[in-house]
């Protein structure tokens, strides 16, 4: 009897140990310091709560966040009006929590030798719908180029990234042409634009940075909206003062109220927030000024629910711009 005691509060713990899970979804662009912050989480915790950590693209992941399945969303982009309504629909409500600063990074193959830097109305030539099928070679979007084939690389239709970058670019989100290499996984355009001469690909800066061996990188002329008329490169540098124009970008966790309500949950929102500086940098990406973080924090204390970008894209926003929004908030 009291062998069949003690296996029964074995397999209580046990049971009780497998509740403490968190799930999170999303960006694979927000995804390493997702990752690295729940490494720590679940080291500091000793095991007592397990985080698992998905991979379907922003768009993909507020799919399943909107239906309840998930507890945190990473997200390279905000919230769409499309997503606000189907949370709406299932009751879901959450909290929208800036973590860092993203470049859209510019990536061309190493043995490119005719472009170091590049326009914004270049890259629309290359990348807009009306270029599909047409606009074949380096040379159809400047003569001063190679008649060479213009292989290219982009997000899947269900990145964050690809939405941003068809709004920054063609001035329109999911405005693209489809014959190009799409890939929800930033890697996998990284060995792409490796292997061909005439490539040129969009991914994160982090995944530049780690890859620099593999890849060039361009700087971009922004336009007539751009803080500088000359060719940017990405840095961090460049991100906060936002002179990296239009393609510098916010990243975001989004939580469900609800689950808020699990103590495992709260614990894991409250230590990302404090790590959140920490972990951007090192795995590459631009902490927010503390002061991002504490409201954050304040917004989670005093239950502040919903979206300070009302569905809209916002291309180009500094960090200074993005403080304002949320102090406001």
């Amino acid at each position: 009897m009291k062998f069949v005691l003690s296996s029964l509060l074995v397999l209580a713990a046990v049971s009780a140990r497998a509740e403490n899970l968190i799930k999170i979804d999303g960006s694979s662009t927000v995804f390493p310091v997702t990752e690295a912050v729940s490494e720590e989480f679940q080291t500091f915790t000793k095991g007592a709560t397990k985080v698992t950590v998905g991979v379907s693209g922003t768009g993909g992941g507020f799919k399943k966040f909107c239906r309840g399945e998930t507890d945190v969303q990473d997200a390279s982009r905000p919230i769409t009006k499309e997503e606000m309504a189907s949370c709406r629909e299932a009751k879901i409500n959450y909290f929208e929590l800036p973590i860092a600063f993203d470049a859209i990074a510019i990536v061309v193959n190493p043995k490119n030798n005719w472009v170091n830097e590049i326009t914004r109305e270049e890259l629309k030539k290359m990348w807009e719908p009306a270029a599909q099928g047409k606009i074949m070679t380096w040379k159809q979007v400047n003569a001063k180029w190679p008649d060479e084939k213009l292989s290219l690389f982009g997000a899947s239709t269900d990145n964050g990234t690809f939405d941003y970058f068809t709004e920054a670019i063609v001035e329109k989100s999911k405005s693209s042409r489809g014959d190009y290499t799409a890939a929800v996984d930033h890697n996998t355009r990284v060995m792409g634009v490796n292997s061909q001469k005439g490539a040129l690909g969009y991914i994160p800066f982090a995944y530049y940075v780690a890859n620099k061996d593999k890849l060039k990188l361009l700087g971009v002329i922004g336009g007539d909206k751009a803080p500088s008329k000359k060719a940017v490169l990405p840095s961090e540098q460049t991100v906060i003062s936002g002179t990296y124009f239009p393609l510098s970008r916010p990243i975001f966790i989004y939580v469900n109220q609800a689950s808020m309500n699990k103590p495992e949950v709260k614990q894991y929102v409250e230590f990302y927030l404090d790590k959140a500086a920490e972990m951007s940098k090192q795995v590459q990406y631009i902490p927010l000024p503390a002061k991002a973080y504490t409201t954050a924090k304040e917004h989670l204390k005093k239950q502040k629910l919903g979206t300070v970008f009302g569905g809209e894209a916002q291309v180009g926003m500094t960090i200074d711009q993005i403080l304002k929004k949320e102090a406001t908030f």
